[in-house]
């Protein structure tokens, strides 16, 4: 098979056939395969018409019809599935080829696996791709890492396949070596995580508190798309809220069950928090709320605890409310995304990576689930300010939550008195209220953990570590 494709797709499920598809409308020859040849083959048939396919039905003719360097893109399961397709293809493979694992992989395998490969002269990209189906085939946003002249070769076809910003800017960058690209991916799903549950959480304020249908709260949504909420998530909520069930008549929001699942990337986000010591309490409780809304057994047991039951506002009242939920809302969102540009920011320091954040807040800006615009707005504030050390410390946003606070507690006030439970809004106020302190109560903990075991303390009268004496004349001892 002589070598005319310029990239090569091996993987065809959904996102990986979407994937091929778009790289073949853009103009470039693409080699496809699969473990089941049948699904190459199928590809070829129905969508030919789409540009210029090279089927290869072997790791031996894939690899072979691939130009050089060369250019394999893997679309298969995170783990070991990824793990055995590397296996397969690295022997193939020639020094300054490149392996593009467009999975959402954990990052710290992406580490290993770039490591391992780079000792055999090949590089290994591990490469965020958010959007769904849609965007993987119309245009996502596309977070690669590894080496840069790995980007140098692949870059331009990731900047033509991928989505534009509304500048026409593509939403594709380089990321960082190794696996920044997954661990940037991996913080936008964790983001993703908890803007979904405060959209929820907002919902379910309109409709217990405020006491609006479904299709009512549609038509706020789409009233607050047209201004500072403007982003797909938003978008998508209307949508939902709208639809109603055909079977039934009922509105489809209420004929789901209320028990969401998730895939595992919003856990590692909090997980690796937790190891880097940097606080998302917004994207854990997110994961929480999805964990706790699928244990059936327990929610079935407690749902005759003692506690309020929401009574719907007058109307006059309930609009008011609305426009205190967009206010919490928004200031609850860009507590979220603080959050997760400080975990980016973290991750970068302590692997080395040299992330530019304005440069991530500009290609989420298209194509990829928490597109928004006011990513606009953090890039501006990243651009105008590199070492900013939160969002909250941009004068803007700074401005904007202080505005919205009011408002924000007013609702928290309200979803307690109903018993309407608002997780996430309550921690975002919480980080934010812990922010502002002049002191908080880790002075008490710091002596509660002297006292039990002797871990020393800090001063704030003068330099060094100190223990106390408990139990004697209390003296104090420097550690």
């Amino acid at each position: 098979m002589s070598a005319s494709a310029q990239i090569g797709v091996t993987g065809l499920a959904v996102m990986g056939r979407n994937l091929a598809r778009n790289f073949a409308r853009n103009g470039y020859t693409v080699a496809v395969h699969n473990r089941t040849a049948a699904k190459a083959r199928a590809l070829v048939d129905e969508f030919g018409d789409e540009g210029e396919f090279v089927l290869a039905e072997t790791a031996e003719d894939f690899v072979a019809a691939l130009e050089r360097p060369r250019r394999l893109v893997v679309m298969v399961k995170a783990g070991e599935p990824t793990d055995a397709v590397i296996k397969e293809f690295a022997p193939l493979l020639e020094p300054g080829d490149m392996i593009v694992d467009g999975g959402n992989a954990h990052f710290a395998d992406t580490r290993r696996r770039e490591r391992e490969l780079r000792e055999q002269g090949i590089h290994f990209v591990g490469t965020g791709v958010s959007g769904g189906e849609e965007g993987a085939l119309n245009g996502p946003s596309i977070m690669p890492g590894g080496s840069k002249e790995s980007y140098d070769a692949l870059g331009p076809m990731l900047e033509k396949i991928s989505a534009k910003a509304a500048d026409g800017s593509p939403c594709t960058a380089h990321i960082g070596p190794d696996g920044a690209g997954h661990f940037v991916k991996m913080v936008h799903n964790g983001i993703e995580y908890a803007d979904m549950q405060l959209i929820a959480e907002a919902y379910q304020l309109l409709r217990e508190v405020a006491g609006y249908s479904p299709a009512e709260i549609a038509d706020i949504f789409r009233t607050w798309n047209t201004g500072r909420l403007d982003s797909y998530l938003i978008e998508i909520t209307a949508e939902v809220l709208a639809h109603v069930d055909a079977a039934t008549g009922e509105p489809f929001v209420d004929v789901v069950q209320d028990q969401a699942e998730q895939k595992g990337t919003g856990r590692w986000t909090v997980q690796i928090a937790l190891d880097l010591g940097v606080p998302v309490s917004g994207i854990a409780e997110a994961v929480f709320a999805r964990s706790l809304s699928g244990h059936k057994d327990l929610r079935d047991a407690s749902r005759g605890l003692a506690g309020p039951k929401a009574e719907p506002l007058a109307k006059e009242e309930a609009a008011a409310f609305a426009d205190q939920v967009e206010q919490a809302l928004y200031a609850s969102k860009i507590v979220s995304y603080t959050q997760g540009f400080h975990e980016i920011a973290a991750g970068s320091d302590e692997y080395g990576w040299d992330i530019d954040l304005g440069q991530v807040s500009a290609i989420w800006r298209g194509g990829c689930i928490i597109r928004a615009a006011f990513l606009d707005r953090i890039r501006a504030a990243y651009d105008a300010r590199a070492d900013l050390p939160s969002l909250l410390a941009d004068d803007g946003f700074a401005r904007e939550i202080g505005e919205a606070q009011d408002d924000w507690r007013a609702v928290l006030v309200a979803a307690t008195r109903q018993g309407v439970p608002a997780p996430g809004f309550a921690a975002a106020l919480a980080y934010y209220d812990a922010l502002r302190a002049d002191r908080l109560p880790a002075a008490l903990t710091q002596g509660q953990r002297d006292y039990f075991g002797a871990h020393t303390y800090r001063r704030t009268d003068r330099e060094g570590s100190f223990h106390t004496l408990w139990g004697g004349d209390r003296s104090e001892v420097s550690a």
